[in-house]
C-alpha cells in the first residue's frame, strides 16, 4: 500500500504531501491545479523517462519520494531480495531525483539503485492508469494475465512454463550433441590421425627433461671424466693437500687436545664422520668417472627421439602432457562416433515424451482461457453501459498461435466495439485514454478477487462523463476499493463523495511563482469541495446536494 508521496520542485508543485490510506482515495482540484502531475510524479519511481524540463523554475533538481508499506506481498520481497534492497519493518521507501544539472540519482530504502530497479518493484506495486501513460492494458502480456488470474489458471500456466522449458533443454542438448557428431565426421580422418601419431610414440610423462639431461651428459663426456676424477683426487688423492690427508692432520691435533681437555673429545666424532664422507664422496667420484663411455650410438638415439618429442609439441601441445591430452581429446571425440547415433535416438524419443507433455499441458491451459474470455467478455461487458459506454462491447479473443511458447499457444487480444456499425478491434486501436480507463475500470472490477496488486491509481478515468453513468463508475471504483487500494484524480462529485479520504489540490501564488498545494478534507470542509464541483461552493442548494451525496456514501459529516 502506498502509504505517502512527496514531491518538491515539480512543475508547479514547491513541496507537496500525500498521506493516503487504504480503501478509495480521492485527489480532487481546479483544473491546472497540478492534479496529474502527482500521477507524472508517481510515474518517475516507477521508471518513466525524466527530463530536466520538469524540474520548478529556480531549483535545482525535482525530488520524488514515496513510502510503501509492503507487508506480505511476496512478488516484491522477491524483487527486493534480488536487488538486494533490504525492506525494514517491511516497509519500502524510493526516491528519485531529476537533477537540471550532473546525472540523475535513484534510491531505495536509502540505498543507492537504478531506475529499473524502482520500476521492477513499482511493477508489483502499482498500476498506473493514467491519461498519457503507455498503460498495461495495452500490452499483450497483461491481457494475458489479465485472461488467466481470472480463470484461475496459475497452475495450468506453471505447467506449461515447466513444459515448456523441459523440451527447451532437450532440444539445446540434442542439437548440440547432433553438432558435435556432425563437426567429429568432418574432422574424423584427422583425429585418426592425431590421436595415432601421438598414440605410437608411446610418451611418457617427464621423458623430455630425462633426455635432455642424458643427450647433454652423453655430449660431454670427457669433460665430465676430467672432472670427476679431479674431485676423487682433491678428496682423497695421494698428496698432502687432498682433503683426506688434511683431516688426518686435523684428528692428530685434536688428540693433543684430548689429552689436555678431555671436553673436546665429542668434537672427534665430528672428524671421524666427515672423513668418512669425504671417502665416500670420493669412492663415488670415481665410480662416476669409470662409468662414462663415448657412446655415439646412443646419442644419436637420444637426439632423434628428442627431435620426435619436439615435432609433437610444436603441433600438439607446449609439454608432454598436453601432447598426451591432445591424443585423448581425439580418441574421446571418435568415440563419440560410435554412440551418438544411439544417443540422439535416446533423445529423440524423450523429446517426443515431452512435446507430447507440453501440447497437453497447452490443451489444458487453452481450455481454461477459452471457458475464462466467454464469462470475462460477458462480466466487462455488462459493466460497460453502466460506465458511460453505451452500446460498448468487450471481448476477450482467444486465437491459436503459430507455436507453443513458454505462456501457451495462445495469442490472447482484449477487443472492443464502441461505435455501432464498427468492428470489434484490439483495445489499444479503438479506445482513448478516458475510455481505455474505463475498460480498465470495469476489468479490475471483475478481476477485484483475483488481482493481488495492492495499489490502483485511475487519473481522470471520468473524463466526458456525469449524472447517473458517474454515480455508476463511483459504485464500481468503490467496489474496486473494498479489496485494494484506490487512487483515483477526478472530476465528479459523485467519485468524490465516496472517498474514504479526500485530499484537495489547491494552486496559488507565492510571491512572483504558482504554487500548489496538498490538504485532506474532512467534514464542511469536505462539503464545500463536492458543492464547488457542482457549480458553487456557496449555494445553499449545492451545499445540501454535496452533503446528501456524502450522506448517501455512509460518510457521516459534521
Amino acid at each position: 500500500m502506498l502509504t505517502e508521496l512527496r514531491v518538491r520542485d515539480l512543475a508547479v508543485i514547491a513541496d507537496a504531501t500525500l498521506a493516503l490510506r487504504p480503501g478509495l482515495n480521492v485527489l480532487t482540484g481546479e483544473t491546472g491545479a497540478g492534479k496529474s502531475i502527482l500521477v507524472d510524479a508517481l510515474s518517475l519511481l516507477l521508471g518513466e523517462r525524466a527530463s530536466t524540463d520538469i524540474v520548478r523554475p529556480g531549483a535545482e533538481k525535482t525530488v520524488v519520494e514515496a513510502a510503501f508499506y509492503v507487508g506480505g506481498a511476496d512478488a516484491v520481497h522477491s524483487d527486493a531480495d534480488e536487488a538486494g534492497v533490504e525492506l525494514d519493518e517491511e516497509i519500502l521507501v524510493v526516491r528519485r531525483d531529476i537533477n537540471v544539472e550532473g546525472p540523475n540519482r535513484a534510491w531505495a530504502n536509502g540505498s543507492p539503485t537504478t531506475v529499473a530497479t524502482l520500476s521492477s518493484l513499482g511493477r508489483s506495486l502499482v498500476d498506473l492508469h493514467g491519461q498519457h501513460e503507455a498503460q498495461s492494458l495495452l500490452r499483450p502480456a497483461t491481457q494475458r494475465d489479465i485472461l488467466d488470474a481470472f480463470g484461475g489458471a496459475g497452475d495450468e500456466r506453471r505447467r506449461v512454463r515447466d513444459a515448456h522449458a523441459a523440451l527447451a533443454a532437450l532440444r539445446a542438448r540434442e542439437s548440440e550433441l547432433r553438432t558435435r557428431r556432425d563437426e567429429v565426421v568432418k574432422r574424423a580422418d584427422y583425429l585418426r590421425h592425431v590421436a595415432k601419431e601421438i598414440e605410437e610414440a608411446a610418451l611418457e610423462p617427464g621423458e623430455d627433461e630425462g633426455l635432455a639431461t642424458e643427450a647433454k651428459r652423453l655430449a660431454n663426456v670427457e669433460d665430465l671424466t676430467r672432472a670427476a676424477e679431479q674431485l676423487a683426487e682433491l678428496l682423497d688423492g695421494e698428496g698432502e693437500a687432498s682433503a683426506t690427508a688434511v683431516l688426518g692432520a686435523a684428528r692428530k691435533a685434536l688428540d693433543q687436545l684430548t689429552k689436555i681437555d678431555r671436553s673436546v673429545e665429542r668434537w672427534g666424532e665430528v672428524v671421524e664422520a666427515t672423513l668418512a664422507d669425504v671417502a665416500e664422496l670420493a669412492r663415488e667420484a670415481r665410480e662416476y668417472a669409470s662409468s662414462i663411455e663415448v657412446d655415439p650410438g646412443r646419442l644419436a638415439e637420444v637426439e632423434a627421439r628428442r627431435d620426435r618429442l619436439y615435432r609433437l609439441m610444436q603441433k600438439y601441445g607446449a609439454t608432454i602432457e598436453e601432447v598426451r591430452h591432445t591424443a585423448a581429446e581425439a580418441r574421446r571425440e571418435l568415440d563419440l562416433l560410435d554412440t551418438a547415433d544411439f544417443d540422439l535416438e535416446q533423445m529423440a524419443e524423450r523429446r517426443a515424451e515431452a512435446e507430447q507433455r507440453l501440447e497437453e499441458a497447452a490443451a489444458a491451459l487453452s481450455a481454461k482461457r477459452e471457458a475464462a474470455s466467454h464469462r470475462l467478455s460477458a462480466d466487462v461487458g455488462e459493466l460497460l453501459p453502466a460506465l458511460g459506454m453505451p452500446g460498448a462491447t468487450f471481448h476477450a479473443a482467444v486465437a491459436a498461435a503459430a507455436e507453443i511458447g513458454a505462456h501457451g499457444r495462445d495469442d490472447i487480444v482484449f477487443l472492443a466495439q464502441l461505435n455501432k456499425g464498427i468492428a470489434p478491434r484490439p483495445v489499444a486501436q479503438v479506445a482513448s485514454g478516458g475510455e481505455l480507463s474505463r475498460i480498465m475500470l470495469a476489468l479490475k472490477v471483475v478481476l477485484a478477487a483475483h488481482d493481488m496488486l495492492p495499489t490502483l491509481v485511475f487519473d481522470e478515468v471520468d473524463q466526458g462523463i456525469g449524472g447517473e453513468t458517474g454515480q455508476q463508475i463511483a459504485e464500481a471504483l468503490a467496489r474496486v476499493a473494498r479489496t485494494h487500494q484506490v487512487l483515483v484524480i477526478t472530476h465528479l462529485p459523485q467519485i468524490a463523495a465516496r472517498a474514504d479520504h479526500h485530499l484537495r489540490i489547491t494552486k496559488r501564488a507565492k510571491g512572483d511563482m504558482a504554487t500548489a498545494d496538498v490538504e485532506v478534507l474532512t467534514g464542511d470542509a469536505r462539503v464545500e469541495e463536492i458543492a464547488r464541483m457542482l457549480g458553487d461552493p456557496t449555494d445553499s442548494v449545492l451545499l445540501q446536494h454535496a452533503r446528501d451525496l456524502v450522506g448517501r456514501s455512509g460518510v457521516t459529516v459534521s
